[in-house]
């Protein structure tokens, strides 16, 4: 048989009556749904969407899964079985967008209603919701001179991956043809120079504008708390972090890289003159469901030019219910004991990126009552909070954490939050307020509770004004949580189990869960994150070991007598309630000791 006549018998559009009838034969729906849907004439506007969209418009009971709809996905990947072609879940983070989109014209793709989600050395992956549409295989097979290998994918999703990812590489590709004619300098210290091709575009350019729309929009779409743009020799590179993990979503010539990167530092206030220093900024926008973000804006000059971190500050993230932040009840019952407290020092420690500023904002928050007078000195302001009084520090003009906490005492305070204890000036000051009757909250940068004594003593804090200012300190870290979809039940191993309790004895739980990966959670088996905390109150009894550094490893046995769980501790606790696994809670905390 000719190619041609094998590609006219197999090309064959979906049919309403047709698919209906296979749903039906596999149990999916029964002949009332049947008949009802066959009945339905659709509008202009549903003739214009595809089939899979109008069937899950429907909102029909899944035969199959009593209790669930016959939603869009699920359609989809049965399609997938019943043309006999595999299923694809489109996740924009792992298609290499400059490569896809090389493969053929966008042109062709919105012909045919087709995609390329995958470019290899041996072949490349087509993605379509019709899988008996095959006229367009033998002339793109002849171009490209490689096997095709067809997926079904999400029609919805598919058309609207196509769209953004095309028009984003025409704006670089634009950007970088038609850029301006003046220089932006890029300061790469292998820098070659090339007569007559200066192509740079400007940072108010149309098509960079785009890709910087581009660029938060999908970042916020993602849940990322960082975007990364790095300078390379030729080509920049985009990441974002996603649950405490980096990954590259987009690769931008060096040129449209550098606009951006002006771009943005135009949006955050700063002087885009200047590359050789570092600079901060903030810059306030909005996410595509319309809530206001922060972005915290920071770059670097590195060999290849400016690079930039973009940190996101979502206040649905950042200021959150305890519960959601991870603490249990007990943790929870001590932590509020403290915070209720009219005066004394509170510490939140744990290395950068362990959530201390969420745990300080959500507090914060709860405190800053109508009847309250809350001030913060930080550096810089994470996010600006309408209840309550922000200062920022800023060095050029002298104002550091000490001054900034002395200006704030005058200022009839009722609690004060300073962003971090760095030196004995400011832990001086934070004394200070603390006996003249305030609530102060601080973080500290150690690895335990019980070290932040430690740490005070080496700063130069005498032990009486610990003993007589201290509340207490908390610990914590961030563990990946496992996705509610698709984790699975497993055998704890018990030598692991016991290792990471130790010096405590926690039951083996009959069972524990491992990552799977979904499409909920891009393949990774984890979605979102949570703390694991090491509560310790300064009670009188713990008081009596803060005389000297040598006296950690008492004071940290007897917290552990009065009830503080380790970090570790605390993580296997999750472990047990089937939230995380033990290897990432090995992962994030210390070993108790």
């Amino acid at each position: 048989m000719s190619v041609a006549k094998e590609t006219k018998k197999l090309d064959r559009p979906l049919e309403l009556g047709a698919f209906m009838r296979e749903l039906e034969k596999a149990g999916r729906i029964n002949k009332d749904q049947l008949d009802t849907v066959a009945s339905l004439r659709r509008t202009p506007a549903q003739q214009k969407a595809h089939l899979l969209a109008f069937i899950a418009e429907q909102n029909l009971d899944d035969q199959k899964s009593p209790g669930q709809k016959l939603n869009l996905e699920s359609l989809t990947r049965f399609l997938a079985e019943f043309s006999k072609q595999e299923y694809f879940h489109i996740d924009p983070l792992s298609i290499d967008a400059a490569k896809v989109t090389q493969a053929m014209s966008y042109a062709f793709t919105q012909r045919h209603k087709i995609m390329a989600v995958a470019v290899t050395s041996d072949e490349i992956v087509i993605a379509s919701a019709e899988p008996n549409v095959c006229s367009w295989e033998v002339d793109l097979e002849h171009v490209l001179r490689k096997p095709i290998k067809r997926v079904v994918a999400n029609p919805v999703e598919l058309q609207r991956m196509t769209e953004e990812l095309y028009r984003l590489a025409a704006s670089i590709d634009l950007a970088t043809t038609g850029g301006s004619s003046s220089s932006v300098g890029i300061t790469n210290l292998e820098q070659m120079l090339e007569l007559g091709t200066l192509k740079d575009p400007e940072a108010n350019d149309q098509h960079v504008v785009r890709i910087v729309d581009w660029l938060l929009q999908y970042a916020f779409e993602q849940r990322a708390s960082d975007i990364h743009i790095e300078p390379r020799r030729e080509v920049g590179n985009v990441r974002f972090r996603i649950d405490g993990v980096l990954y590259t979503v987009y690769q931008i010539p060096m040129q449209v890289m550098n606009a951006v990167t002006s771009r943005l530092k135009i949006l955050g206030r700063m002087n885009v003159a200047e590359k050789r220093k570092p600079q901060d900024g903030r810059l306030k926008t909005k996410s595509p469901k319309g809530n206001e973000i922060e972005l915290r804006l920071s770059t670097l000059p590195t060999a290849f030019g400016e690079k930039m971190v973009m940190r996101i500050f979502d206040p649905d993230v950042l200021l959150r219910s305890f519960g959601e932040l991870g603490f249990d009840d007990q943790d929870l019952e001590s932590w509020r004991e403290m915070i209720t407290k009219k005066n004394g020092i509170i510490l939140i420690t744990g290395p950068t990126g362990s959530g201390k500023t969420t745990t300080l904002y959500s507090t914060l928050k709860t405190l800053a009552t109508k009847e309250v007078n809350v001030c913060t000195i930080e550096d810089p302001i994470e996010m600006v909070e309408s209840s309550f009084n922000q200062m920022q520090v800023q060095e050029n003009i002298d104002l550091n954490f000490a001054g900034g906490v002395k200006a704030l005492l005058r200022q009839d305070p009722d609690i004060i939050m300073i962003g971090e204890i760095r030196n004995l000036e400011t832990a001086d000051m934070a004394i200070q307020a603390a006996l003249t009757g305030h609530l102060v909250l601080s973080s500290l940068h150690t690895n335990d509770a019980p070290t932040a004594i430690t740490r005070l003593l080496e700063l130069g804090v005498p032990s009486y004004l610990v003993r007589a200012t201290l509340v207490g300190v908390v610990a914590q870290r961030l563990v990946r949580t496992l996705c509610p979809h698709c984790k699975q039940a497993t055998e704890p191993d018990a030598e692991v189990w016991n290792a990471m309790v130790k010096p405590w004895t926690l039951p083996l739980p009959k069972q524990v869960y491992k990552p799977a990966g979904c499409q909920e959670c891009r393949e990774t088996g984890f979605k979102g994150r949570q703390g694991i905390y090491e509560v310790m109150p300064f009670s009188e009894a713990l008081q009596e070991y803060a005389e000297e550094k040598t006296g950690l490893p008492r004071l940290r046995r007897h917290a552990y007598k009065e009830g503080m769980r380790s970090l570790r501790l605390s993580g296997a606790l999750k472990v047990a309630a089937g939230l995380t696994t033990i290897n990432e809670v090995l992962r994030v905390a210390p070993e108790s000791r």
